[in-house]
């Protein structure tokens, strides 16, 4: 059989999925470098309630960030801003993801703190608006997604650094049916979209004492893109003498890391997009499942710091808002802090939270009035900081 009529028509969408591509790595190439914290003379953090009851748990992270923050911002070093509108009914009036007000305020800021914000669905009383997640992400070209996995009595602290926008994600939509029986998808590296993803691994490691930085790919068999992403990771590792440097086959790490002899030796772990969605699902079951942790997406210019549950709508019809948990909020918090420089006092949080969620627990939150209320978690989280 003759497919010429077919492998053309596939020859000239793989054309402009590559002139995309290209395009993108001109953009990537007009970047600066990554932002100095240090250099700043004032941090801007913002914080970004969402909706839901994002404003309520996100409140009290910032309380607890303003405490541990307290000289920096009598100084002028850290300001905080406070930014509304980023509500669903806001979003739904401008029928847009973020309102444009909205990003700008955004983008005045150095690092995000945001709450969960709602994206509908069907069924839901709201029109199909974008994902304010997804839009925050694309805006502010954060490319990294951070996820710890933190269980000190397990010995385990592991930091994931899961690239946001190349590898098997990046086309995902754009495969190509050659002939009813044939179809092909397409894996994208790109030498820029690696170097910013290890390189910000690596920096990360650096501030934060971290002593080992892993790279996990299939690099054995996908020789070229993963054999790219391995590469590069080598030839950033020279910059780092200090820092342990190895690499790992995605099959057999996802069973070391159950491997209780070898796990407590992992640290941070950078990935292409796939295999870190895969991983760091398994990885957050350690600690009790994907809603147990902050998360972080990160870029050159830009750092989001968010909760990775919803926005709980019911809980505010309910009048239960204050009620809700925001210890995932928190958790974020805590990496904002080590992000930007702090870290004596982002441990001091993790140590806290710690304490009043594993150990101590001498306050317990139910999202009801059976339990404490967020504030009056956030305060016990900050006695327990002070007596440290």
């Amino acid at each position: 059989m003759d497919y010429a009529a077919q492998i053309a028509e596939a020859k000239e969408k793989f054309g402009k999925l590559l002139e995309e591509q290209l395009k993108r790595v001109e953009e990537m190439k007009a970047q600066g470098d990554f932002l100095d914290y240090a250099a700043l003379p004032t941090i801007k953090i913002g914080v970004c309630g969402g909706d839901g009851i994002g404003p309520a748990i996100t409140a009290q992270a910032q309380r607890i960030l303003e405490y541990l923050l307290a000289d920096e911002v009598k100084s002028g070093k850290v300001e905080f801003k406070v930014i509304d509108g980023l509500t669903i009914e806001r979003r739904v009036e401008e029928n847009a993801a973020i309102p444009a007000d909205v990003l700008e305020e955004l983008k005045e800021c150095h690092v995000i703190l945001k709450g969960p914000t709602t994206t509908p669905r069907k069924g839901d009383p709201w029109p199909n608006v974008e994902s304010a997640n997804v839009a925050m992400r694309k805006a502010l070209d954060l490319f990294a997604n951070v996820r710890p996995v933190r269980i000190p009595e397990q010995g385990i602290d592991w930091t994931f650094y899961r690239e946001n926008t190349e590898g098997a994600y990046a086309v995902g939509s754009k495969g190509v049916h050659v002939t009813e029986d044939l179809g092909v998808d397409f894996t994208v590296v790109t030498s820029q979209g690696c170097e910013r993803i290890i390189r910000a691994a690596f920096e990360y490691a650096k501030a934060n004492k971290k002593t080992r930085v892993t790279a996990v790919t299939k690099a054995n068999i996908i020789k070229t893109t993963d054999g790219k992403f391995l590469d590069t990771f080598r030839e950033i590792a020279k910059d780092y003498p200090d820092i342990t440097a190895d690499d790992w086959y995605i099959d057999i790490m996802t069973a070391k890391l159950i491997d209780e002899k070898r796990r407590r030796d992992f640290q941070v772990l950078v990935l292409p997009n796939l295999y870190g969605d895969i991983i760091t699902d398994e990885a957050a079951e350690f600690q009790g499942g994907v809603g147990t942790a902050g998360s972080a997406n990160i870029g050159k210019r830009y750092a989001m710091f968010e909760a990775i549950h919803g926005s709980a709508p019911r809980m505010v019809t309910e009048g239960r808002d204050k009620y809700a948990d925001p210890c995932s909020v928190i958790r974020a918090a805590a990496m904002l802090l080590g992000h930007i420089g702090y870290t004596e006092q982002a441990d001091k949080l993790y140590k806290a939270l710690d304490i009043c969620t594993v150990t101590e627990k001498k306050y317990v939150i139910t999202g009801r009035d059976t339990g404490v209320t967020g504030a009056e978690f956030a305060d016990y989280i900050m006695e327990t900081i002070a007596n440290l």
